[in-house]
């Protein structure tokens, strides 16, 4: 394999079908290489008995089809081939051609340094000598020509004049373009600066290659007789669907050399899931065709406003950036249409929420409506963009590449096949660009899940797309209960207790937090408050200082307890820190002491709203030790392996031995037991261990005789399976072994960065109709607890929780009434750095003060207690505590307890169960650091021959300090080469790198201050950033810099989640949104009218070193 193809892929991040793709063409370069004097049967000849799909290159040059899916990205496969063709010196001419404006616009972005979605980011070939650009709109400047009209000595010299130039042309401009007079294109006319057509001017190139998007729309005669006179040496078609249609029905093209179906696309995760919804037990034929599309525009309302609410849960609970979904209604023409616009903007359809939300997407439309229609259809990715309803009528064609459709509701007449492959096309890009499962949120995520309204056609839509020339060949079903839909849970964010006690009223209302009475628990209704005495801050003077407070004190991350915020030396410094918030007050008389006063009482609350959960961070290492959970055979799904009726003679390809089977008695190769053939066949498995597993084995080895002797006839029939059968029989045992594998770490490496962190707000999923319920109060439908919000307490440091099981709630019960218990949290998913094997986090179900010790509890049912990923979890979070308590220097020790369901009851007490069922740990851990309040630096410079670049270490820039606030100081760093080998490593700073993966060129680590990212990148934290990422950045964390903000107090660099937008006037707008629980963070950085290059994507964050 060509090195080159190697490099390309991953300085691109190409995914396995686009990187398939780079290697045939490196390979036909190699067979057939591409010149002006290529002899096209010759050619076609060589291709075709490597690649017998190829029987006709259907143009007069050679010219081949990469037909991949939509959403798996052929633009990014055309940077990559245009990066190849050029690293090799075989072009550095290339024309590419769009079917529409919009997509041309699309690609001139795409191929323009400094733009977002630059699709050549990480090729350094490109950054010393950037691509010349030439559209349509400027190629009569000569831009790309006059440079070209001088050059004397040959294709390739050294230095910019070689730059790569790229020819983007909408197929209209190409082949049309008259300029409203009779004659000949533009293009073909004399040219000043040339001396010739600029049409000529390309065809005389002596490598020009013609790349082709969504090329099955370059068929017609006039655009095959254009293209074919431009000469290409190489024309490089891609498109989602390679076939033309005719009378006789879709007519596959004959120059198709690779595919990669939508059908792989969803099996490999890279667009979302289709389905289709319907209502359980729909008779559609009982409707009028009025009332059913009623009820298909209802339910398809409802499915997106719960999408709505998971995203938004989903966004939230993540800290990435929300999407906002929007449903899309396909009507059957533009008087239909505009009768739904009337519907949906009515009083009767869902109260008229609807009414500014919805906009038509016809060719009707004129003037200023179709302005602004146009206006708010390419925002509708926009978060702050009101749309969430699209009607069109057939008007949304290539091009139109928006990730954030999650629903469809077809109206317009048309068979199932047709529905698939015209519905779903738009909506399958995933907005994160890949899909979210990875976050523990379960395999059909509606954020992973674009969904078709079909109730008349669902079951038509099922089968069609079990068909084995369908283009999905699976589909998800959803059954919609207009009345459960309805009653969708929408997502809340709570805040921590001392959030609302000292942040005010500028936090989000929760439902059932408002001026309530106490509840009544016969009704099951929750108090709002704990009733422990807290502060109350009347005056406005007093609630200024007192949120003032709790924003300088979430700002000290280093802190060994919360306790120390109440030292003179401390208070004295938060007095400082609210004073310089506050300047206004300064002035009052007598306020001095006021402030002190409050800021006391405001440390004093919070130090009593809190749990001292140190940041320790538990992360796996050393070896693994695979075990197996104890279970049975299910022989049920085990095939009736029936005796060999002759002779087989098998073969060992490797030894060459021979071995005679036999189907007499005593054969070759029988074991003394015949458990014995069973488990030998196991123990040829590299993660079978048989001294750690030895009862299992056995115990399977014997149930899987039992089986055969239950239908066998006789003792040699057995045995005569188990021997000819053994590796058969071994494959069918490990298969359901692994369904009950699981892998235990031998080793942890501890990192302790202070001893306190604050709670953070933790979101929940309520109904409207469901009001938080008394905690203590029996739930007759346990099943249905995950789905309540509870209330009630006075110990938890929430006013809201949420249970996953009654015995949770039960174990809650126990913690309020233990008077040992000074007060328990079900932490959020930020509190805790307990990472598994594999990388996932470990999320505690309750961490609980006593008196005299700190807790970790799992509650678990009884069969599950002894489960290998449960034993996993408790040995992590069992290191974790030892580990806390190590560091906490005399502060109360920390225990992990695992607790069986039916061990919780009303009248035990925390004490005991902690006697009962402490998990200790026993895996050996290596800490990092011995003080809990140090500032340690959570990685190890290496020095001298210790330095391997970028294969056990990566750069670290010390004196580059990014900001997480808005732009900070300007880059002034010594960087490291990316290209070669790195000359004098010793004189850059390098550490040790065991991140998330291998170390490699791009990588490097820096510290990012600030408190706008807070939420994903603590104040001061050292960052690894990849300077050779292959994403555009949507969606993500990014390091972004902008050229015309370099004041003092500015600078020119930031860090923050990146988003753009593209505007009707073809401008951009950029919004840097950050991530933060600090209130003076909210407000994003939003950047237009930004001239070429002045906002670039320097690198993309990967991770925090802890």
């Amino acid at each position: 394999m060509n090195r080159l193809v190697n490099t390309i892929s991953g300085r691109l991040s190409l995914r396995p079908p686009q990187r398939q793709s780079l290697e045939i063409l490196d390979r036909i370069c190699e067979i057939a290489d591409p010149t002006k004097a290529t002899d096209l049967a010759t050619a076609l000849g060589i291709i075709k008995s490597e690649y017998p799909s190829v029987t006709d290159f259907e143009r007069d040059f050679p010219s081949l089809c990469f037909a991949l899916a939509t959403g798996v990205g052929k633009t990014r496969l055309m940077g990559a081939f245009i990066s190849y063709l050029y690293l090799t010196k075989r072009s550095r001419h290339f024309f590419v051609l769009a079917p529409n404006l919009t997509i041309y616009n699309k690609l001139i972005a795409d191929f323009t340094p400094g733009t977002p979605k630059y699709v050549f980011q990480g090729i350094s070939e490109f950054v010393t000598a950037p691509p010349v650009i030439i559209t349509g709109d400027n190629y009569e400047s000569g831009v790309g020509v006059r440079e070209e009209a001088r050059r004397q000595m040959g294709l390739f010299r050294p230095g910019g004049e070689d730059a790569v130039h790229i020819n983007v042309f909408n197929i209209s401009k190409f082949n049309k373009d008259t300029g409203g007079r009779k004659g000949s294109p533009r293009m073909r006319r004399l040219s000043e600066y040339i001396g010739e057509s600029y049409f000529d001017y390309l065809a005389g190139l002596d490598d020009l290659v013609v790349l082709m998007d969504e090329a099955h729309r370059y068929r017609a005669d006039a655009g095959m007789k254009a293209i074919n006179e431009l000469k290409p040496i190489l024309g490089l078609e891609l498109t989602a669907t390679p076939f033309t249609e005719s009378a006789k029905g879709p007519v596959a093209f004959g120059n198709a050399i690779y595919a990669y179906s939508l059908a792989e696309a969803i099996v490999d995760g890279f667009v979302k899931e289709p389905a289709v919804a319907t209502r359980k037990d729909f008779d559609a034929s009982q409707l009028d065709d009025a009332k059913l599309e009623r009820i298909k525009l209802e339910d398809g309302v409802r499915l997106h406003e719960q999408v709505k609410a998971d995203l938004q849960a989903y966004a939230a609970n993540t800290g990435r950036p929300y999407v906002k979904p929007f449903m899309l209604v396909i009507a059957r023409d533009t008087t239909h249409a505009s009768a739904l616009i009337d519907l949906f903007k009515s009083e009767t359809f869902f109260e008229g929420r609807y009414a500014d939300r919805v906009i038509e997407v016809h060719s009707a439309l004129k003037g200023e409506e179709k302005e602004e229609t146009v206006e708010r259809l390419l925002a509708v990715e926009d978060p702050a963009e009101q749309t969430e309803i699209v009607i069109h009528v057939n008007m949304l064609k290539e091009g139109w590449d928006v990730t954030n459709l999650y629903t469809i509701v077809p109206l317009r007449a048309a068979n199932a096949r047709t529905l698939i492959e015209q519905s779903i096309g738009r909506g399958l890009r995933l907005p994160y660009g890949k899909r979210v499962r990875k976050y523990g949120l379960p395999p059909t995520h509606p954020a992973d899940r674009l969904t078709i309204v079909a109730h008349d056609k669902f079951q038509e839509i099922v089968d069609e797309a079990n068909r084995g020339d369908s283009i999905i060949r699976r589909i998800d079903t959803i059954y919609i209960d207009p009345e459960e839909a309805a009653d969708a849970p929408k997502p809340v964010e709570v805040p921590p207790l001392v959030e609302q006690i000292l942040g005010g009223a500028d936090r989000p209302t929760v439902p059932g937090l408002g001026p309530a009475p106490a509840g009544d628990p016969a009704q099951g209704t929750a108090p709002t408050l704990p009733t422990k005495k807290t502060p109350t801050f009347l005056t406005p003077t007093a609630k200024a200082v007192a949120k003032a407070t709790l924003t300088a004190i979430t700002k000290k991350t280093t802190l060994p307890s919360a306790k120390t915020l109440l030292q003179p030396e401390q208070q004295k410094k938060l007095v400082e820190e609210v004073k310089a918030q506050l300047p206004d007050q300064q002035e009052l008389p007598g306020i001095e002491s006021e402030i002190e006063e409050v800021v006391k009482q405001a440390t004093e609350a919070y130090v009593d709203l809190s749990i001292d959960i140190p940041e320790v961070t538990v992360v796996p290492t050393g070896e693994v030790t695979i075990v197996y959970a104890d279970f049975d055979l299910d022989t049920s799904k085990l095939p009736a392996l029936q005796p060999v009726e002759r002779d087989i003679y098998i073969q060992h390809l490797a030894s060459h031995e021979q071995q005679q089977l036999s189907s007499g008695g005593g054969g070759v190769g029988y074991e003394r037991r015949l458990e014995d053939h069973v488990v030998r066949a196991l123990i040829d498995f590299d993660d079978v261990d048989y001294d750690g597993n030895a009862d299992l084995l056995y115990k399977l080895a014997g149930q899987m005789v039992a089986h055969l002797q239950g239908y066998l006839p006789d003792e040699e029939a057995v045995k005569n399976v188990l021997v000819y059968y053994q590796s058969r029989i071994g494959n069918l045992v490990h298969g359901q072994m692994l369904a009950h594998r699981h892998e235990l770490t031998t080793g942890y490496e501890v990192k302790v960065l202070s001893g306190h962190r604050p709670l953070q707000p933790s979101v929940i999923k309520l109904k409207p109709s469901e009001s938080p319920r008394n905690f203590r109060a029996p739930v007759d439908d346990k099943r249905r607890i995950p789905q309540m919000v509870f209330g009630g307490f006075s110990k938890c440091l929430y006013p809201l929780q949420k249970f996953h099981s009654d015995s949770e709630r039960r174990f809650a019960v126990l913690l309020e009434m233990d008077k040992a218990v000074q007060k328990w949290v079900k932490p959020a998913r930020a509190n805790f750095q307990i990472v598994l094997k594999g990388g996932s986090l470990y999320e505690p179900d309750f961490v609980v003060e006593a008196d005299d010790a700190f807790y970790i509890a799992e509650v678990k049912a009884e069969g599950m207690v002894q489960e290998a990923d449960v034993l996993a979890k408790a040995e992590a979070a069992a290191v974790w505590c030892r580990s806390a308590t190590q560091e906490g220097a005399g502060a109360k020790p920390w225990h992990y307890l695992l607790i069986p369901a039916d061990k919780i009851a009303e009248n035990a007490s925390l004490a005991w169960l902690a006697k009962q069922y402490e998990h200790k740990a026993s895996a050996p851990a290596e800490v990092v650091s011995e003080d809990a309040g140090a500032k340690v630096l959570p990685f190890k410079k290496l020095e001298g021959t210790e330095i391997r670049p970028f294969e056990n270490c990566v750069p670290l820039y010390a004196d580059l300090r990014i900001a997480a606030g808005r732009f900070g100081e300007e880059l002034a760093v010594d960087a490291v080469p990316q290209q070669g080998e790195v000359e004098n490593p010793e004189d850059y700073e390098w550490v040790a790198y065991r991140g998330s993966s291998r170390p490699r060129r791009g990588l490097f680590v820096a510290q990012v201050v600030g408190e706008s990212m807070n939420k994903r990148i603590p104040n001061g934290a050292w960052c690894v950033f990849n300077l050779e990422h292959g994403a555009d950045g949507e969606g993500e964390i990014v390091l972004a810099r902008h050229d015309e903000i370099h004041d003092g107090d500015l600078g020119q660099f930031t860090v923050k989640f990146y988003q753009r937008e593209v505007l009707d006037d073809d401008g951009v707008r950029i919004t840097l949104r950050p991530s933060s629980s600090d209130p003076q963070f909210k407000k994003p950085i939003v950047l237009e009218n930004l001239a070429e290059g002045d906002l670039r994507i320097v690198a993309e964050f990967v991770e925090v070193l802890r």
